[in-house]
């Protein structure tokens, strides 16, 4: 009974908290249930780097995801939400980015951002030991329904707000080697 029980704690600690199959992309949110969330025209791109064993982006005209999963051996240097902020506000210019909201649900975190009291996207920050997921949200969509996986009271305060509709061409993984991300 008590190897039964563990090795079922085993199997759902495994689970993958992210993952991208069939024009889909899914989201661990509980133990065994995942959010779903479809995928219609994209732009994928693999992304290399000697520190990454699996790397790549995905763009769409609502998201823009990067998702880098790194050697074992292999460390951050920065703190990656803060590294990404950095250069986006670098890559598109943006001379502040201010904070409208933030949250921290598990491996998760959640931020809504003002760019230059303009326009409002969100990020969505998923890790784990070895992988780090980014998403930015443009419309607000895949941010809300995330949350609200997590917090059935969570109120979306965006809907009125101007999103932006910006080409985020932005990787990590393609800067690493100029700016040393992560390595040994």
């Amino acid at each position: 009974m008590f190897f039964k029980k563990f090795f079922e704690y085993l199997a759902k600690a495994t689970l993958p908290i992210y993952r991208f199959e069939n024009n889909r992309l899914y989201f661990r949110f509980d133990n065994d249930q995942y959010y779903k969330y479809e995928l219609l025209d994209y732009d994928i791109k693999t992304r290399h780097d000697s520190y990454v064993i699996e790397g790549y982006t995905l763009s769409n005209t609502d998201i823009h995801l990067e998702y880098i999963k790194v050697e074992s051996d292999v460390s951050w240097n920065v703190e990656v939400v803060s590294a990404y902020e950095d250069l986006i506000k670098e890559r598109l210019k943006i001379n502040e980015l201010k904070v409208l909201e933030e949250k921290n649900i598990k491996t998760y975190t959640f931020k809504t951002y003002k760019a230059d009291d303009s326009f409002v996207f969100h990020l969505i920050f998923i890790y784990t030991t070895s992988s780090s997921l980014l998403i930015i949200d443009t419309k607000g969509t895949l941010y809300k329904e995330l949350i609200s996986r997590f917090d059935s009271t969570y109120e979306y305060k965006y809907k009125e707000e101007q999103k932006g509709d910006i080409n985020f061409n932005i990787s990590i993984i393609k800067e690493n080697s100029m700016r040393s991300y992560f390595g040994l």
